[in-house]
């Protein structure tokens, strides 16, 4: 592959005339799937094509044919990880990456047939996704955070990254890369460009306005003042100290800080404040398909996550609300 930071593939692999290298580049140019996903691809392909090796006996892939992969090798596979105690959302994400393997090579006639396309994806229990209550994310905002009486630029920069995070449900990554010109503070809006490089408007709330422009004017006296001048900080909205693009392990230090004395869930980190984003707009009467389009989902069965959390909401204010509950 092109990219160094994908690991090669093991010798028999190399030794193999299957397209795994050409369909892991086409994952990262053509669907611009991130480095992390492309690498899971990689990980799951190798140890399918391991398992089929050593299934049917086979030294290396230097002579093996694709079509000759059986349902009953798939389900031989699907079975060794479950005794190895894999669970079955990471069995069924390996089935889809195998699946999707497949459909390229039927895609670019390398094979003319592909079991896959009869094979069904295991359903498995979706997780619910963590969340604030209200009760916390009020105090978390009117009590938890600095006041920034002394215009800190580490306090006014952090308030503001948790009121962005909160109020327009935005991804870690669209948060660190997020530039000055797509943001308008006075229209509130901001544009992001999120998974597959897909673009969306979402509006930002007064509260982030508020605190983003704060920050925006002690960041400017602190550069110009602590480091000689402002100049290499202006691209990114968010930066460091020394003017740099933010990292994600500062931002998971940031979240995790201020989310320790709000809730005792075991994940305090920066999706929290996103799963709390996209929770309180439908408690409050959004509708999903709204929802969906600022989280930047690409189907709605995704946003339907949180569905789960608010009609459970409804349930308590039913039972409470209707005399015949």
């Amino acid at each position: 592959m092109k990219h160094s930071s994908i690991q090669p593939l093991p010798v028999v692999f190399q030794k193999a005339s299957l397209p795994v290298s050409d369909f892991l580049e086409s994952l990262l140019s053509r669907r611009n799937l991130s480095l992390h996903t492309v690498i899971a691809y990689r990980t799951d392909l190798v140890q399918f094509f391991s398992f089929i090796m050593q299934h049917l006996g086979l030294a290396d892939l230097s002579c093996f044919n694709p079509e000759l992969v059986t349902a009953l090798d798939v389900r031989l596979f699907m079975g060794d990880l479950i005794e190895r105690g894999i669970q079955q959302r990471s069995i069924a994400r390996k089935l889809v990456s195998v699946k999707s393997f497949y459909r390229y090579m039927r895609e670019i006639g390398y094979i003319k047939s592909s079991l896959f396309s009869s094979i069904l994806t295991p359903k498995y229990p979706h997780r619910v996704p963590g969340f604030l209550t209200e009760q916390q994310a009020e105090k978390l905002f009117n009590e938890l955070l600095p006041t920034s009486s002394k215009e800190s630029f580490a306090d006014e920069r952090d308030r503001s990254i948790l009121e962005l995070l909160y109020g327009s449900g935005l991804r870690v990554s669209e948060l660190i890369s997020l530039t000055t010109e797509y943001l308008d503070l006075e229209r509130g809006y901001v544009k992001l460009t999120g998974k597959g490089r897909k673009q969306r408007v979402v509006p930002v709330g007064s509260p982030a306005v508020e605190a983003l422009k704060k920050y925006f004017e002690v960041r400017k006296n602190f550069f110009r003042i602590k480091r000689g001048g402002e100049q290499e900080a202006l691209q990114y909205v968010f930066v460091t100290k020394k003017g740099k693009k933010l990292y994600p392990m500062l931002v998971q230090r940031v979240t995790k800080k201020y989310l320790a004395s709000v809730t005792e869930l075991k994940k305090k980190n920066p999706h929290l404040l996103r799963h709390t984003f996209a929770t309180h707009l439908l408690n409050r009467g959004a509708d999903l398909e709204s929802v969906s389009e600022m989280l930047g989902h690409s189907n709605l069965s995704t946003t339907e996550l949180y569905t789960h959390v608010t009609f459970e909401r409804l349930n308590e204010v039913y039972r409470k609300a209707h005399p015949n509950a």
